[in-house]
C-alpha cells in the first residue's frame, strides 16, 4: 500500500476530487495548508496597500491506495490539477506498513 499526498491549489480542488472518482478512488482526506515552495510566497494588494504573503493558502489531499495503481492516479492529480503556473504543487508517494478499518477489523488492502 502506499500513501499519495498532493498540495495542489484550492481552487483545483474539485477538479480534482471528481477525476479520482471517476478513477474509482474511494475515499481521500482533504486538509487546508499554508507554505511556499520557490516562488517565497506572493505580493498582494489590499485597498491600496500591497503587503506580502509568506504562506501560500494550498489543500493537501491524502489518499491511501494499492501499490498497482499509484502511477495511475498520480497521473490524474497531476491531470487534474495543472495549470501550468507557478505554485501548482507537488505530489509525494510513501510507504505504508499497515491499516485497519476501525468498525470492522479488517487490516491491510481489504481495510482501503
Amino acid at each position: 500500500m502506499k500513501l499519495v499526498m498532493a498540495i495542489i491549489k484550492p481552487f483545483k480542488l474539485d477538479a480534482v476530487r471528481e477525476a479520482l472518482t471517476e478513477l474509482g478512488v474511494q475515499g481521500l482526506t482533504v486538509s487546508e495548508a499554508k507554505g511556499f515552495g520557490r516562488q517565497k510566497g506572493q505580493t498582494e494588494i489590499y485597498r491600496g496597500a500591497e503587503y506580502e504573503i509568506e504562506f501560500v493558502p494550498k489543500v493537501r489531499i491524502d489518499i491511501v491506495i494499492d501499490d498497482d495503481d499509484v502511477e495511475r492516479v498520480m497521473e490524474t492529480i497531476r491531470d487534474a490539477a495543472n495549470t501550468e503556473k507557478i505554485g501548482d504543487g507537488k505530489i509525494f508517494v510513501l510507504d505504508v506498513t499497515q491499516s485497519m478499518r476501525i468498525r470492522t477489523g479488517e487490516t491491510g488492502s481489504d481495510a482501503l
